[in-house]
């Protein structure tokens, strides 16, 4: 299918590895130029070299903690102008209720929740001058059914949804869409540091670790960074103009819901 955006420009926010490598190389196959961002210099670099050999793409890398206001202002003054964005950032550590303070919820919110605001903010208005536009959030099948360990997740994450859910109804008239994909367990570094906690407290291996997991998820397995991507992509496609305001499960069926 021709996604019909080949020449648009997309941020990617956290891009070097995981779900956001895999947005960014299913733009990039689509024919759409990149600034991609990441902490990791070296990662960052390795993934660009990689997309630019494959793809032939345009690519522009800010190596920036995009949760800091530093890191959001280098990015957005890379990234002016650009069609697509999709926000992304690493989720906070699990641990329970009581282990968290005040500025371990503070922290959560900047990278989860603040830090896209602010990114929508800067780049929502080119979009709509210009009548196209697209912005997808990465955030997580938690805000559907919470994960009890993930509480700082669960909070960050369930306000940016509910941001999402009015201005993305406040944009769509000027041709641009704000959507969210919820990921469950992908094979990703994401997933490794879940089995290992897991594998910690249980004192299991974590091949059984992993077993265990999967068969909580109805498809049996981990979803991949590549699958995620082409969803990805097909909201940020021509398409997609009918999409609004949506949470898009990307789950396996692990979460069990009518609605």
């Amino acid at each position: 299918m021709d996604l019909g955006i080949k020449g648009k420009r997309a941020l990617v926010c956290a891009a070097s590895k995981g779900l956001g490598l895999g947005c960014a190389r299913a733009l990039a196959a689509a024919g759409v130029d990149l600034v991609m961002n990441a902490r990791g210099v070296d990662a960052l670099e390795a993934a660009a070299d990689a997309i630019r050999t494959e793809f032939g793409v345009k690519v522009v890398t800010v190596a920036a903690d995009i949760a800091s206001a530093t890191g959001q202002a280098d990015v957005l003054k890379a990234a002016q102008g650009v069609d697509i964005l999709v926000t992304n950032a690493g989720g906070p550590p699990p641990g329970m209720w009581s282990d968290w303070d005040r500025d371990d919820f503070i922290a959560a919110l900047d990278a989860n929740m603040l830090a896209p605001i602010a990114l929508m903010k800067a780049l929502l208005p080119d979009m709509q001058k210009q009548g196209w536009g697209r912005v997808v959030n990465i955030t997580s099948q938690s805000v559907k059914s919470p994960i009890a360990v993930l509480g700082l997740s669960n909070a960050a994450r369930a306000g940016l949804t509910g941001y999402v859910a009015g201005t993305s109804r406040q944009v769509a008239p000027d041709g641009v869409t704000i959507n969210n994909m919820l990921p469950g367990i992908h094979a990703t570094d994401r997933a490794i540091s879940l089995d290992t906690g897991v594998s910690t407290q249980q004192g299991i291996s974590m091949d059984q670790a992993r077993a265990q997991r999967e068969a909580t998820i109805p498809a049996r397995r981990y979803g991949t960074a590549d699958e995620f991507g082409a969803m990805c992509a097909f909201l940020c496609s021509q398409h997609a103009g009918f999409i609004v305001g949506q949470n898009i499960l990307l789950d396996g069926g692990a979460v069990n819901a009518t609605l």
